[in-house]
């Protein structure tokens, strides 16, 4: 039977996005970065932000998922999650971009070129989503030739 279109998209073509995934290794930075900044106060319960983001977890690791979708994850779960993501830096940049010398993967960051096109209007997720990928990889020239300049 299909869920009903609202009124006046009749006919019209909807495009789905893809989800901005949050790794599970990102909740749990999350996680240990609130349970330091915030400990427990009896060594058992948990702050309310560290809860949310575990609640989460727990759930990922239930279900064997190892991504979370950025918009769908609880109001306080995001809140929590997007204050740690706050403290990383933005930008993989290093200030040596090779895409604009045409190399689809800057050999100074490791993104590509609709990466840095993008990168200002990209969520936190699709951001966190390329710095697990570059940082993976390990390639680019922010992790060797010129570690100093990523610090």
């Amino acid at each position: 039977m299909g869920r009903p279109r609202p009124r006046g998209l009749e006919g019209a073509l909807i495009i789905a996005l893809p989800m901005a995934g949050i790794h599970i290794t990102d909740i749990e930075a999350a996680i240990n970065w609130w349970r330091e900044r915030s400990p427990s106060p009896d060594g058992v319960s948990l702050p309310a932000a560290t809860r949310a983001l575990a609640e989460v977890y727990a759930l990922m690791v239930y279900f064997h998922e190892t991504e979370a979708d950025e918009n769908s994850l609880p109001d306080q779960a995001r809140e929590a999650w997007l204050a740690w993501y706050a403290t990383t830096p933005d930008t993989p940049c290093i200030a040596i971009c090779s895409t604009s010398q045409g190399d689809p993967l800057c050999k100074g960051c490791g993104r590509t070129f609709d990466e840095v096109q993008r990168w200002t209007e990209m969520s936190p997720g699709e951001k966190r989503a390329s710095w697990r990928r570059i940082t993976l990889e390990g390639d680019a020239w922010r992790f060797n030739r010129y570690k100093e300049r990523a610090l």
